[in-house]
């Protein structure tokens, strides 16, 4: 299957990165390549620096990078390890940052992936599919309060106790080996009125199941800051979130680095030391308009935040 993947607020990253011919950028999810393609594109003696831990979005992105590989260094990780990576490379400031937490649509679509509930598949959702932890581990391993919390915690769905005690009610008969058996268990944990009335019932176990085998939210606040502070003054970080955890935690990262002091106002003087080092761009996050919605109704969710280095 063709990887395949539509970058998702193309123009507006590409406005916000205000990209200079000679800049220094990295792209912390290449994905199917088509906001590196971009990058890259307006670049004359810069270099651009491109993480994915998908090593199919990898091989896919450098055909279409093909033109320009001289000037690309591609690294295999998660981009949460990027700076170590950079360190090992000598790369010291940057002028741009993009990062795209959502999962490509070729990921969505390619059945033996596991991530899509529209398709009966292998229960699988690794990124990296290298690593050990799998969609089935989650589901068939981890006692009925683990998945019940991660439920509840990563997808926000309140019947996430009922979902948990009739999955592990279901892998005592059977191990739950498919996205289709889970699908069936979780439409079922639904009253039927309601099962449909918000759109389908798996979407949010299924994402919660997809944040805790990819680790998603782990560090990303961590991860968030300190790539903000590797930037060189006036350098940029674009950030695409598709659901509120993610976008909760980069608003709060921004928040906190735009602070200046945060002693008591009732301290005669400042002993934190602390001093802004962003100036937030977006005082609302970017969405998608009108006529990418109608391109990529993938879109829809998507948030855009971008700050600034002083």
């Amino acid at each position: 299957m063709e990887f395949r993947h539509i970058p998702v607020l193309l123009n507006e990253c590409i406005e916000g990165l205000d990209i200079k011919p000679d800049g220094i950028y990295l792209d912390c999810t290449l994905g199917g390549g088509g906001h590196s393609l971009e990058i890259v594109k307006r670049l004359t003696t810069g270099h651009l620096y491109a993480v994915d831990k998908d090593i199919e979005a990898i091989n896919s992105a450098k055909q279409k990078l093909n033109d320009y590989l001289e000037k690309i260094t591609i690294i295999h990780d998660d981009f949460k390890n990027a700076l170590s990576r950079l360190d090992e490379l000598n790369v010291d400031k940057l002028d741009g940052i993009l990062i795209d937490l959502g999962v490509s649509s070729y990921q969505l679509d390619n059945g033996e992936r596991g991530f899509s509930y529209n398709v009966d598949a292998p229960l699988d959702m690794r990124m990296d599919r290298e690593q050990y932890l799998s969609a089935y581990n989650v589901v068939n391993e981890y006692d009925e309060n683990q998945l019940a919390d991660i439920i509840w915690q990563y997808g926000e769905d309140k019947l996430s106790r009922k979902i948990a005690k009739n999955i592990v009610s279901a892998r005592q008969k059977q191990e739950i080996k498919t996205t289709g058996q889970l699908a069936k268990i979780v439409e079922e944990s639904y009253p039927a009125k309601l099962r449909w009335k918000f759109g389908n019932p798996c979407k949010r176990t299924f994402q919660a199941i997809r944040i805790e085998v990819n680790g998603e939210l782990k560090d990303l606040d961590r991860a968030v800051t300190q790539l903000s502070l590797r930037l060189k003054e006036n350098g940029r970080i674009c950030i695409i979130t598709f659901h509120s955890l993610e976008d909760r935690i980069v608003k709060r990262a921004f928040v906190e680095l735009n602070k200046d002091c945060i002693c008591s106002p009732h301290q005669p003087i400042c002993t934190c030391n602390k001093r802004r080092e962003v100036e937030i761009i977006t005082k609302k996050p970017i969405v998608a308009n009108e006529e990418e919605l109608a391109e990529n109704s993938r879109a829809a969710s998507a948030k855009l935040r971008i700050a600034k280095r002083v």
